[in-house]
């Protein structure tokens, strides 16, 4: 039974299990993202969290503690220069692990495992973007045309019927003089 083993093995001895969590932390560090299983990724997700958490107190003793990890200045370097000020406000969870499918060779569960902060593709579409608001033509000028077009036609359609007949010599009534006077009163309001 294996009540209590909370440490997958991953089928290594310990000092290769070591070297291997190191080499894979490393690798992350510079990177910002590998490809792995997901039990690896597991266990890595275990053994790079405390480091970067260790990582947001700048201090030799902090520095001097992840190096006895990762053994590599390099990658301490870059953890505490670049991935620490852009982690400072997060608390824990600062990878993502993202299932990619299976190997072919063995059909292992690969996955994709990386810095949070770090994924440009999902920053950008986190940010909102800004909606520009275009502007229509108000409706009182469509109208205004409409009424112009149609007192041109009025006025043309009563020229040729004066034209036509001589008995339509007559001048208009009050109520068609009124409406052409509103007709004309509204074009020049707008």
């Amino acid at each position: 039974m294996r009540h209590g083993n909370k440490v997958n093995h991953l089928g290594r001895k310990s000092d290769h299990r070591k070297a291997m969590l190191s080499n894979m932390a490393n690798s992350l560090i510079e990177h910002k993202r590998i490809t792995t299983t997901v039990a690896k990724a597991k266990a890595l997700r275990g053994y790079v969290e405390p480091l970067i958490t260790k990582s947001k107190t700048d201090s030799t003793h902090s520095r001097r503690t992840v190096f006895s990890y990762l053994k590599n200045k390099d990658a301490v370097s870059t953890l505490f220069r670049d991935v620490a000020p852009k982690v400072a406000t997060r608390n824990g969870g600062y990878t993502r692990i993202i299932r990619t499918g299976f190997r072919l060779g063995d059909n292992a569960e690969m996955c994709l495992i990386e810095l949070v902060d770090f994924n440009e593709l999902l920053l950008a579409a986190a940010t909102p973007k800004k909606t520009t608001r275009r502007s229509r033509k108000p409706a009182t000028a469509k109208t205004t045309e409409k009424v112009e077009d149609t007192t041109d036609v009025v006025e043309d359609v009563i020229e040729d019927s004066n034209v036509d007949s001589p008995e339509s010599n007559v001048e208009l009534d009050d109520t068609d003089k009124a409406s052409d006077e509103s007709a004309e009163e509204t074009t020049e309001e707008k």
